[in-house]
């Protein structure tokens, strides 16, 4: 099976090319660089996993770079909240934009399925966690409102043209290959932090909630999207687990031999205060279980 990675020198389109290559499909990525880790590409160029440097927005040259795929696997976007409430036009024309042209050029050049990442953040602040696929969206930040319409552009590409698509919303996913700056990068930034011989940021008071989940469970819940029959659906990718910012920092500083309390700096705008994916729809139909725990992934970035 041919699957095409758009972002594929990101952190997770890299993550997942390795982890599909590994399990034998034809897989080529497409990024334009712009903010992939020397790492990443690096680590593509040891596994001989094609990288074609272009923007998605460039549609005659994405058809003919995903034309004969099976699979595209959308996941080139920014994904900064606090960049995105600065510089809101970068944010629609990469990520809603740019999903336009990758919707109308899979279905021209005949792709069987999409696999569209979404995010939590269309969710807003939750009514209620674990959040379900039908809670209502109301996005805080112009990512989250840029994520959301990609949504509805892959759903209106599906009804008119019958484009099969798959949509994930991650939640906050964490693993190696990861930059320390982003919305998404708490983990990150706190490991930086502790390797550094520095105290991780919390903002605000800390009780705000997030649902960790590994890269490497997200590579699985991709490749169990490629399989499944229920398709024209979305689904919640996370642990179904919510941990308290405050607590991440102190597990990390404890994991990391590091003594005292952590730093605190004013809450940021944008940001939600609970966040946990209610994962049993992944479960039903896509077949797809979280393995890799908290404790396990933290230990191995701090390890590496």
């Amino acid at each position: 099976m041919r699957v095409a990675i758009t972002g594929g020198a990101g952190f997770i389109g890299s993550n997942l090319a390795l982890y599909l290559k590994r399990l034998g499909y034809e897989v080529t990525c497409i990024d334009n660089l712009s903010r992939s880790l020397e790492y990443n590409v690096r680590r593509l160029s040891l596994e001989n996993i094609p990288l074609h440097v272009s923007d998605v927005r460039d549609f005659e040259n994405l058809v003919g770079l995903i034309r004969g795929c099976d699979i595209v696997v959308h996941t080139a976007a920014l994904i900064d909240v606090e960049e995105s409430l600065k510089d809101p036009i970068s944010y629609f024309e990469n990520n809603a934009v740019g999903t336009a042209v990758v919707s109308k050029a899979c279905v021209s050049a005949n792709v069987e399925r999409l696999v569209y990442i979404s995010s939590a953040a269309v969710y807003g602040e939750p009514q209620k966690v674990p959040v379900e696929e039908i809670h209502p969206k109301n996005p805080l930040s112009p990512y989250g409102l840029s994520k959301l319409f990609g949504e509805n552009i892959v759903e209106l590409y599906s009804k008119v043209y019958r484009l099969k698509y798959v949509n994930l919303r991650l939640f906050n996913v964490f693993g190696p290959g990861q930059g320390s700056g982003g919305y998404a990068g708490v983990i990150a930034k706190f490991v930086k932090n502790v390797k550094c011989g520095q105290k991780p940021i919390v903002y605000g008071d800390g009780l705000q909630t997030r649902d960790f989940i590994h890269v490497g469970d997200v590579c699985h819940a991709i490749e169990c999207s490629f399989k499944t029959e229920y398709v024209n659906e979305t689904y919640n990718i996370g642990s179904g687990s919510e941990t308290k910012i405050v607590d991440l920092a102190k597990k990390i500083m404890c994991l990391a031999n590091v003594e005292g309390e952590p730093s605190f700096a004013p809450q940021r705008t944008g940001d939600v205060r609970f966040s946990c994916a209610d994962i049993s729809k992944a479960k039903k139909l896509l077949g797809f279980y979280p393995k890799i725990s908290l404790d396990d992934g933290l230990k191995t970035l701090l390890e590496a």
